[in-house]
């Protein structure tokens, strides 16, 4: 068989963010603000900061969310019963 030297990208990820994935969510938030406020806002005139304040709701939402899944699976889905 011979050695493949071409990447491939789901067989060998990248292990460039794999121990900070979660300082990606800043960037993304704000780009999705960024693109949702510019096409639904009338009138730009307070455009940055509706941007901030959906780019501060998506990370919140994101973090409360989180804990949820972290309360679930470790208080939660150990006490259901084991048949």
């Amino acid at each position: 068989m011979t050695t493949l030297v071409a990447y491939i990208p789901f067989l060998y990820p990248l292990n460039v963010f794999h121990e900070l994935w979660y300082l990606l969510l800043l960037p993304l938030a704000f780009g999705i603000s960024v693109i949702y406020k510019a096409v639904r806002m009338h009138t730009l005139e307070r455009f940055w900061r509706e941007v901030v304040v959906m780019t501060l709701q998506i990370v919140l939402a994101m973090i409360i969310l989180a804990l949820a899944l972290v309360v679930l699976v470790v208080r939660v889905v150990p006490r259901l019963p084991a048949e």
